[in-house]
């Protein structure tokens, strides 16, 4: 009888589960390890249980897109000047429109365009360097190549005069009237002036805004 007590509690013993550790539901499976993310980013040391950075994200403008002034300018804040209707500094990214014009070559352009840095700035939408990069950028390089065509057999003897801009219809736009966060000037009708066979010519620019007291395209043939 004793022996057969010790031999009914050896085989209890032997067909028990093993102890599951304290804060486990053992009758839950557990998860399938997380799929791998593809990331350019260099491996860091950084412990992963650190909080999340509250820093904003830099911005990605893309190959080509960006100039290393206007960007550095768009990182500081926005002021209230109005810019001149004519001055050396937008005289010489007006330059930048006309050679891309002429030589139907849009990247030259883009020191007239407004800094995408700037533009994370002022619009009130969820990833401005989106928005700059598919939509107005994309906008800007088409109207050039359209310009470019325009021009066509008079590229190699066309000047470029004078930019107009048609300083008595700037208007200062208030933060909410154009999916704005913050303010700036605006003006309509600019005009990019050339010459051809001693006759003056022209292109309109449909709109340029305000950073810094300075001028920037940002519709070039309308609204996009």
């Amino acid at each position: 009888m004793r022996r057969a007590l010790v031999f009914s509690i050896l085989l209890a013993c032997s067909t028990k589960p093993p102890p599951v550790p304290a804060g486990i539901d053992a009758s839950v499976a557990p998860l399938p390890p997380p799929h791998e993310v593809a990331s350019n980013a260099p491996p860091t040391n950084d412990d992963a249980s650190a909080p999340a950075s509250t820093a904003a994200p830099a911005v990605d403008a893309g190959p080509a897109m960006t100039t290393a002034a206007g960007d550095e300018a768009g990182k500081l804040p926005q002021t209230k000047d109005k810019p001149a209707a004519s001055s050396p500094p937008l005289d010489a990214r007006a330059a930048t429109l006309w050679d891309a014009i002429a030589h139907d070559d849009p990247d030259r352009a883009m020191p007239f365009f407004f800094p995408v840095t700037a533009y994370a700035q002022v619009k009130d939408v969820s990833n401005p360097a989106s928005d700059w990069r598919s939509r107005l950028v994309s906008a800007y390089k088409r109207d050039i190549h359209g310009l470019a065509k325009r021009l066509g057999k008079n590229a190699d003897s066309a000047k470029l005069v004078r930019l107009e801009v048609q300083d008595d219809r700037a208007k200062w736009v208030e933060p909410q009237e154009e999916y704005n966060k913050i303010g700036y000037y605006r003006v309509y009708g600019s005009k990019l002036v050339y010459e051809v066979d001693g006759k003056e010519r022209s292109f309109e620019i449909s709109s340029l805004i305000s950073w810094r007291g300075e001028w920037y395209v940002v519709h070039l043939t309308g609204f996009k």
